[in-house]
């Protein structure tokens, strides 16, 4: 090959690299999110497109609805695959783990309201007339016109913000949920109870309150698995049985929930990085995208009553 044809290649393989990064940023620009939070409520509720974004496995201190408006979503959760073709609901329980993509290429349109433990049982001990437990939804994906026509106008009330609207709307939620779906009093992540694995609840638990009490801190595995009495291969199956994540990712969400609650506070994102036990802003940024479809700014400026998104154009998530 001659020199010049080697400069030639040269640009055709620069050039091709160049197309290849603007597609991916173009697809990247194909998922979009909106997030809203009611007014005098810590309801909250996200519309978005996604087709490449893959949530990373993570869970929520809230009992989450979700309803698929077009395409479809697959997720794992409770140890199988599921998924969510448009006019179906989503349950999921609080510290519930689950992940999440487009089932095609085509991707997937819907909305998900976030809705406090405490409303829940207020709700149904209101209806019930005396006082009510926190329910547990037995099954992930529900295919029922109602529910989803009630978590539909729940997500309009929250997007319009008049607050009697909105609890009206969320009681009404409630109520139409509870009604398409047995409740259950317990659940397990595991597909079967290993007596090796029990044997090791008590360390399993000392580990958890660690991570709860220090999150921010750097725990290497080894401390974990002296702190629980067994191995860290036997600790790390003890703990993905138990709370279906491990504890790194466990950690990693405490690090999230309470970032997420400093930017609910108004702290900024850099500052609420530091705190929480992130390397930096970008950090927080690269994952709070990853387990909740929103950028932590944007995320602040929703829980403020500022636009989540300009009018006219829909901004790309991180990578």
């Amino acid at each position: 090959m001659t020199l010049g044809a080697d400069r030639s290649w040269t640009l055709v393989r620069r050039g091709t690299a160049g197309l290849m990064q603007n597609r991916s940023v173009e697809q990247r620009a194909r998922d979009w999110a909106r997030y809203w939070r009611a007014p005098g409520s810590s309801i909250e509720v996200m519309r978005a497109h996604f087709e490449t974004h893959r949530y990373h496995r993570h869970s929520h201190d809230t009992y989450s609805f979700g309803v698929t408006e077009s395409g479809a979503q697959t997720f794992t959760c409770r140890g199988a695959k599921r998924t969510s073709a448009a006019g179906m609901v989503m349950a999921f329980n609080p510290d519930e783990p689950h992940d999440g993509h487009a089932t095609d290429a085509l991707g997937f349109t819907y909305s998900i309201v976030h809705i406090p433990e405490a409303a829940v049982t207020e709700i149904l001990g209101d209806q019930r007339g005396r006082r009510a437990g926190s329910p547990l939804f037995a099954e992930p994906v529900l295919h029922d016109r109602a529910a989803a026509d009630a978590l539909r106008k729940l997500s309009a009330a929250v997007a319009g913000g008049q607050r009697l609207v909105v609890e009206e709307s969320r009681d009404a939620a409630i109520r139409a949920l509870v009604r398409c779906t047995p409740l259950s009093t317990g659940m397990t992540f595991s597909l079967a109870e290993e007596p090796e694995v029990r044997r090791h609840d008590v360390g399993v638990l000392r580990v958890r309150d660690l991570l709860r009490a220090d999150y921010a801190r750097e725990i290497g595995a080894d401390e974990l698995s002296a702190l629980a009495g067994c191995s860290r291969f036997a600790l790390y199956r003890a703990f993905v049985a138990e709370y279906g994540m491990s504890p790194g990712d466990y950690q990693r969400q405490l690090r999230l929930r309470a970032a997420r609650a400093l930017l609910a506070d108004g702290q900024n994102p850099a500052d609420a990085a530091a705190a929480t036990g992130f390397t930096d802003q970008a950090h927080l940024t690269r994952w709070f995208g990853r387990c909740y479809g929103i950028t932590p700014a944007r995320y602040r400026a929703a829980v403020f009553g500022q636009s989540s998104e300009p009018a006219g154009r829909s901004h790309a998530l991180p990578a």
